[in-house]
C-alpha cells in the first residue's frame, strides 16, 4: 500500500527551492518535513529534513516545531 500523508499547509521560501510541509497521516497524527528542489532537476521535491517521523497531535505544534529546526520558516511564517 502507498504511504499517503494529506498535506494541511505548504509553506515555501523566497526562492521557491525550499518548502516545509505541514501534513496528516492515515492514523490522523501530524507531522512536517522539510523539501528541496533544484530548479535545473526536473524531478521534484526531495525530502531533507529528516522530521517526517516526528509525530504532532495538532497542526500548531508540528508547525511551531517546524519553525525552531527550520531557520528560513521563521522568517517567511513571521513575515505573513
Amino acid at each position: 500500500m502507498a504511504h499517503v500523508n494529506r498535506v494541511l499547509r505548504s509553506i515555501n521560501d523566497d526562492g521557491a527551492s525550499h518548502c516545509v510541509d505541514i501534513f496528516v497521516r492515515l492514523d490522523r497524527t501530524i507531522g512536517f518535513e522539510e523539501y528541496r528542489r533544484d530548479v535545473e532537476d526536473g524531478r521534484g521535491w526531495f525530502p531533507i529534513g529528516g522530521h517526517a517521523s516526528r509525530v504532532f497531535h495538532d497542526e500548531s505544534a508540528a508547525l511551531e516545531a517546524a519553525m525552531a529546526e527550520v531557520s528560513w520558516l521563521r522568517q517567511v511564517v513571521g513575515s505573513q
